[in-house]
């Protein structure tokens, strides 16, 4: 059986998917399995996934029958996974050679059931901007309502530790935010490993109005998700609009 799970939602990437595997499969730990949830997709996507099976038996792909979304493709796979950690990484993003290694051994080092690392953003074709979100070293549930800063591709769960039904995500815009929420609601906490072991790529969009879904959305979750009163979600809007603005500069 092996000792680490990796969940990969896969929709329409099959231009991305090879690079996304590639740095998996290149990783100093190797003792993983590596789950791709085909989600729907309307290009090959499948087609690639499948001839990157063949070539790895730690590689398999699951097809996701049911609801469909990024929150739907990783609780599936949760369901389907047989190792003790679990970690989850975008289909267009991509880990440093060593990122599982060394986050295996930081789990290990904090006795922890949930942590995250830094990350890096990259442009259209995943190369680094030099812009790093530092991992602070430990979030709760308080200090999360400021800074999301849990990245998803960054994540490891001990499944040993923590009930894989906790570390289901939600059905709701920004499911990642609010299952970290969730977890520590529940009395966990996130450690932060302060090593940029992952690129985020992000293709050239629209940034208005990419700000714009993302000051509604982070609103939505403290309304609506978490609960919280009129006032103490405008004290944590401020706090997380001010770190947000400082992680991009």
């Amino acid at each position: 059986m092996a000792d680490i799970s990796i969940i990969v939602p896969v929709h329409n990437a099959k231009n991305y998917i090879e690079t996304t595997v590639k740095s998996v499969l290149d990783q100093s730990c190797t003792d993983f399995e590596l789950l791709l949830i085909e989600d729907a997709s309307t290009d090959d996507t499948l087609s690639v996934m499948n001839v990157l099976a063949k070539k790895d038996e730690r590689i398999r792909v699951i097809i996701n029958h049911g609801k469909h979304g990024a929150a739907a493709a990783r609780n599936l796979g949760i369901a389907a996974a047989k190792g003790r950690y679990l970690c989850y990484i975008d289909a267009d993003d991509i880990w440093m050679p060593d990122k599982l290694e060394k986050q295996l051994a930081f789990m290990k080092e904090k006795d922890a059931a949930f942590s995250f690392t830094s990350y890096e953003f990259a442009d259209a074709e995943c190369v680094g901007t030099g812009k790093i979100v530092h991992a602070p070293g430990w979030l709760d549930l308080e200090r999360a309502y400021t800074r999301t800063v849990i990245f998803t591709s960054t994540v490891m769960f001990d499944l040993e530790k923590i009930d894989r039904e906790l570390i289901k995500m939600p059905y709701i815009k920004s499911e990642d935010t609010a299952c970290w929420w969730n977890i520590l609601g529940a009395g966990y906490k996130a450690y932060g490993l302060d090593e940029n072991l992952t690129l985020y790529r992000r293709p050239k969009k629209s940034l208005s109005s990419n700000k714009a879904e993302a000051l509604r959305r982070i609103w939505m979750l403290y309304r609506k998700h978490a609960k919280l009163s009129l006032f103490k979600s405008i004290i944590c809007f401020i706090g997380w609009g001010f770190r947000a603005a400082i992680r991009r500069i």
